[in-house]
């Protein structure tokens, strides 16, 4: 059971007003998922929305492998709504079903594209070993650059900490889905 309610924006206090808006007026197109708790917190949620709008749509790293780098981070931590907000924005960053499926399903995909396996390894090899070996590393910054492996750093930390955020707050997918085996 969800560990927060929607609040309606008329019952909101003016700084949650205000962060409200900017998340509704941005890319988003709307206040959802992780962004109902941390409206409790109007200026730590003004700055999650803020990194949150440039890793999710403005960094170096394509669509395609933010995305992969998402899903992974997704079930990495079993965040449920994270999972089910990014499968389908996946599939239209070009991500075909069969990567999605895999990951899903916690095995390595069989990979047509390079560069998505190397963000899938990055991550991977992350979350396993809590570091990243010098080869896959440097498959990144040899293929984006230093800010390529920095924006993707950052693309790493935004979604673990709204997959924790979904997670602590119990976020549930709408219809009850869990699409993530647990």
């Amino acid at each position: 059971m969800a560990r927060t309610t929607e609040v309606s924006r008329e019952d909101m206090n003016p700084e949650q007003q205000e962060v409200y808006d900017a998340i509704a007026g941005g890319p988003r197109g709307g206040v959802r998922g992780p962004f109902l708790p941390l409206l409790n917190s109007p200026e730590l949620a003004d700055k999650v929305q803020k990194l949150g709008q440039f890793v999710r749509y403005d960094c170096s790293i394509p669509w395609n492998l933010r995305e992969v780098a998402i899903l992974v981070t997704a079930y990495h931590w079993k965040a449920q709504y994270e999972w089910f907000a990014h499968d389908s924005e996946a599939q239209k960053a070009g991500v075909s079903v069969a990567v999605i499926e895999a990951i899903r399903q916690g095995d390595k995909p069989d990979f047509t594209d390079p560069e998505e396996e190397e963000i899938y390894d990055f991550c991977s090899e992350l979350y396993a070993t809590k570091r990243v070996s010098d080869g896959v590393y440097q498959k990144i910054v040899d293929r984006h650059g230093a800010q390529g492996a920095t924006d993707l750093a950052g693309l790493l930390g935004h979604y673990n900490l709204i997959a924790i955020t979904l997670n602590i707050f119990d976020i549930e997918v709408p219809g009850g889905l869990t699409p993530l085996a647990l």
